[in-house]
């Protein structure tokens, strides 16, 4: 009986044990753990889902986990992610709010108490759809430091355009009433409202062509 105690310790001792990550093979999603003065051997990390639906988010080294070991053999452990620490503090102090903070300095945050979401921080974005990608809302802001390029062989404005300049480079069709205040409206080198015609006479014939 007092041979079977120790061991009965070691094992109760292990089945729940802390440590951090010192090691990880994403190719295998597996990692080891150091805990105390022991290092784990090549474990399983659990995951929110692992089925139909499957999320991968790998631990990396130096992150504070919790090993849970089957009978207390640590052969037997899985790596339950994971408990903040100082070297990784928590990226936000909101009761309510979900925050992802990535190591590139990028963060993907909802906070319920403001209704924001927010993503900022990433260098490119790429959202692809098959069928259709749409977003409503009362005002849209896209701010853009150089361009913004609509490539399709249709882009459709169902209502009032507002432009601070237009540039036309192919051609293209105006149809209904067209008003024009302000400034000058050049067609073929000439001002509509300032070019002369000759041959004037009184009457009703006709004028010549435009001079100018």
């Amino acid at each position: 009986m007092n041979a079977i105690l120790p061991e009965l310790r070691r094992r109760l001792a292990n089945i729940v044990r802390i440590g951090t990550v010192s090691d990880v093979d994403t190719a295998k999603g597996l990692c080891r753990v150091r805990t105390g003065a022991n290092e784990t051997d090549w474990l399983n990390w659990l995951t929110p889902r692992a089925g139909r639906v499957r999320f991968w988010s790998a631990p990396s080294v130096g992150e504070q986990v919790i090993v849970l070991s089957i009978f207390g053999e640590m052969t037997t452990g899985f790596v339950l992610p994971a408990v903040f620490s100082d070297q990784h503090p928590a990226p936000s102090s909101s009761p309510d709010a979900v925050c992802i903070d990535f190591p590139d300095g990028a963060v993907i945050e909802y906070q319920p108490e403001s209704s924001t979401l927010t993503a900022h921080g990433m260098k490119y974005a790429d959202i692809q759809a098959a069928e259709k990608i749409s977003a409503t809302s009362n005002v849209v802001v896209v701010t853009a430091g150089q361009m913004i390029t609509l490539d399709a062989p249709v882009v459709k404005c169902t209502n009032k355009l507002i432009a601070g300049s237009l540039l036309l480079k192919y051609g293209g069709e105006m149809y209904g009433n067209i008003t024009h205040t302000g400034g000058g409206f050049n067609s073929n080198g000439m001002i509509v409202h300032l070019h002369y015609h000759g041959n004037v006479q009184n009457g009703s014939g006709n004028t010549g062509g435009p001079t100018s």
